[in-house]
Formats: C-alpha cells, sequence, structure tokens
C-alpha cells in the first residue's frame, strides 16, 4: 500500500489509527476524511468554549433551533456542539409532548418556560416549529390553530430579539432515500431502535405533505431578523460541521478566531 508522507503523518497519531483499525479492510482516505473531520471539529468546540466563555462573562442570551425532519441528525449536531460546554451554563431542551396544562396554555408559553437565563444558551432539539410542519402534517393540531401560530410566530421571535435574545435557526435537510436508510439502521439498532416512534413510522408515507409545510414555514418565517440557515444533511459529519460555523459566525463574542470559523471544505 502506498501512501503519501501528509498522508502518514495525519494517520500516525491515535485518531488515524483507531480510524484505520474501524474497518474490515484498510481504507487509507476513509480514515484521512475521518482524521480530518475530527480535527476541525476539535478546533470549532474550541472556539464554542469561547463563545460560551463570551455569553456568561457578559450576561448574554443564546437560542439555537434545531429543526429537520425525523433522523436528519438533530441530535447527533447537538451532542458534537455542546460535548465539551459547562453543562451549568447551557441547556439541552427536547420537550415531549404537551400535557393537559400545557394543552390549556398560549401555544408558546412552554417554550418561553425553557428560555435562557442570563448567561447561558439554550439549544431546542425540536422547538416551537412543531406547530409549523409535524403537527398540521400529523393531524396532532387543528388548521385553526396552524393559521393562529403562523400568524404569531414571526411577532414572537421579533419580541425575543427586541429582549436581548440571540435566535438563530438550523433545518437539516435530508433526501426521502437518507431517510428510508437511517429508519432501517435504527430499527436494526438494539441501542437505537427506542428512537422509532409512530411519527416515525408514517414519516416516509407523509413525505409530500411534509414538504409541502416545510416550504410554507420557509416562505413565512425565514425573515431578515431570523432567517433559517439550511444544512444538506445526508452527510452526517459536514452538516455538523457546517452547523458549528454558522453559530460561531452569527453569535459577535470575543476574541473570535476568524480563520478558524471560516468555512473550510473537508474533502
Amino acid at each position: 500500500m502506498n501512501i503519501t508522507k501528509e498522508q502518514f503523518e495525519l494517520l500516525n497519531t491515535k485518531k488515524g489509527l483507531y480510524a484505520l483499525l474501524q474497518n474490515e479492510y484498510l481504507d487509507v482516505e476513509k480514515a484521512q476524511k475521518f482524521v480530518k473531520y475530527e480535527k476541525r471539529l476539535a478546533k470549532l468546540q474550541e472556539e464554542m468554549i469561547k463563545l460560551l466563555n463570551w455569553v456568561v462573562e457578559n450576561k448574554k442570551k443564546v437560542v439555537v433551533v434545531f429543526e429537520g425532519r425525523d433522523a436528519a441528525g438533530k441530535g447527533g449536531a447537538i451532542r458534537r456542539i455542546t460535548e465539551n460546554l459547562n453543562p451549568r451554563q447551557h441547556r439541552v431542551v427536547a420537550l415531549p409532548k404537551p400535557d393537559e396544562v400545557e394543552l390549556g396554555q398560549w401555544y408558546f408559553q412552554r417554550y418561553i418556560n425553557q428560555l435562557p437565563r442570563s448567561g447561558e444558551i439554550v439549544f431546542f432539539d425540536r422547538s416551537w416549529y412543531n406547530r409549523a410542519v409535524v403537527e398540521p402534517v400529523n393531524g396532532f393540531c387543528t388548521p385553526q390553530e396552524y393559521e393562529t401560530f403562523m400568524a404569531q410566530v414571526n411577532e414572537f421571535e421579533k419580541m425575543l430579539i427586541g429582549s436581548g435574545v440571540y435566535l438563530l435557526k438550523l433545518y437539516f435537510s435530508i433526501s426521502k432515500e437518507e431517510q428510508a436508510k437511517r429508519f432501517a439502521d435504527i430499527r436494526n439498532s438494539p441501542l437505537k431502535k427506542w428512537k422509532y416512534s409512530e411519527v416515525d413510522r408514517n414519516a416516509l408515507a407523509l413525505w409530500d405533505k411534509y414538504t409541502e409545510y416545510k416550504e410554507k414555514m420557509f416562505e413565512v418565517t425565514s425573515t431578515a431578523h431570523a432567517p433559517w440557515k439550511i444544512l444538506k444533511a445526508n452527510k452526517k459529519s459536514k452538516a455538523r460541521i457546517e452547523a458549528l460555523e454558522y453559530v460561531l459566525q452569527n453569535i459577535p463574542y470575543t476574541v473570535k478566531d476568524l480563520e478558524a470559523i471560516s468555512h473550510q471544505e473537508l474533502d
């Protein structure tokens, strides 16, 4: 097997050797991509620590919303972004379906209760945008509830931003074929099959309906004050890196390493 000096230096590390040994056959190119991804991820995670320190020291409030189809990789991206952050200074919010009390409240109330205090970042693994796509597609809300939400959400987000909250909205986009593949992987995994819900079971059959509501969501709610960032997420590693880059580029923390957070192709 012939490898270049650059490949040898990259792979002659703990991460490089680990990557090589993950496959039945030694795949230098695949291992090289993995090591580059890990190095890039580590650098961006280092910047995230600086961002969080800035948030804490300056008593800022940050909300990052993660949306996308089921199995699009939202949870995995959040884990990579937060895995080295101080757990006392950030929260990941993934709310269950509302209880009887919450059903009687203003729709946004349960999300307002989860907003960050001064000096905190909150990552929403799904958010109030459930009512823009998941709920109407699956019949979990009435047409009137949907219309009310769509009429209020932009003003709600303006109020958040006006009160000093930095709001970022990320959407992870995957193909129908990739979603089907990931669902199959989840169903066949003893460690992951608990994730496969009734909503997931219906997702492929309702693909076109999801698309219709998703496009309407972008059309109405991608505003100048709170635009959507759409990430092509068929390749998980690429989407995770781009999500990190976007967060780092759009929060004005200091001291920011502009070269480190500029977009870089992994391949």
